[in-house]
């Protein structure tokens, strides 16, 4: 006697199907939750004590990255200027400006502005802006455009995958170390080309190719190990 009907192998098959379509969306969606910028803060402005406007200090008045982040070439650590930097153009300018009045009272007491980081690692990675600056990475390589942002937003996901798309292949994001600081870095082409020890470039991945050699970068095995970065 035939207990179920016909009909349940073809919904048993489709059910079946279909959880395996479920789950592989449902992980679909997760990775693409942790990839967005409700999870990354990629392209989202964070609240400040003080709404410092990086286009209007870099773009605007051509104010060099290193005045305010000091050990940014010799510290794993850029560096947060203290209110003395701030206080070097502003004691004389925008002096009862509202809007400065907490740089002013943090003058006055001696109490650091409590900035939020915005290109913020995990604790657990550990990142050298030295060795970055040093080997030829420009700062919008991985910044993006600060001398565009009223608002300071961080560009990028900072996600392992992210690193480790460049670690993999340096050479496309090395420059001559001149140029490190030029946010308007422009990559060589026919049209502008970049001489480097006598040869002139026409194309970013063959200047690349004997920076990494001049700068004497590790093996893309060694800047690709775990240990490299999670210590």
């Amino acid at each position: 006697m035939q207990i179920f009907h016909r009909s349940t192998n073809t919904i048993s098959r489709a059910t079946i199907y279909g959880a395996v379509f479920l789950i592989a969306a449902l992980l679909w969606a997760v990775l693409e939750l942790q990839r967005s910028p409700y999870i990354t803060y990629a392209k989202v402005a964070r609240p400040q004590p003080v709404p410092f406007s990086h286009q209007h200090h870099v773009a605007g008045l051509g104010i060099d990255c290193r005045y305010c982040h000091t050990s940014v070439e010799t510290s794993s650590f850029a560096g947060i200027p203290p209110t003395k930097t701030c206080m070097n153009c502003h004691s004389q300018i925008w002096t009862g400006a509202p809007l400065l009045e907490p740089v002013r009272e943090s003058f006055r007491s001696g109490k650091s502005l409590v900035w939020t980081r915005v290109n913020d690692l995990p604790d657990f990675v550990y990142f050298n802006h030295s060795i970055h600056i040093n080997k030829g990475v420009g700062c919008n390589t991985c910044h993006g455009p600060v001398d565009r942002m009223p608002l300071m937003y961080n560009e990028n996901s900072l996600q392992m995958e992210w690193c480790l798309d460049c670690h993999r292949d340096p050479a496309k994001n090395l420059r001559l170390r001149d140029q490190v600081f030029n946010m308007r870095y422009e990559p060589p082409s026919t049209l502008k080309p970049v001489t480097l020890d006598g040869k002139e470039y026409t194309d970013q991945m063959s200047l690349g190719a004997d920076l990494v050699r001049k700068y004497k970068l590790r093996t893309v095995t060694d800047i690709t190990s775990c240990s490299t970065c999670h210590r």
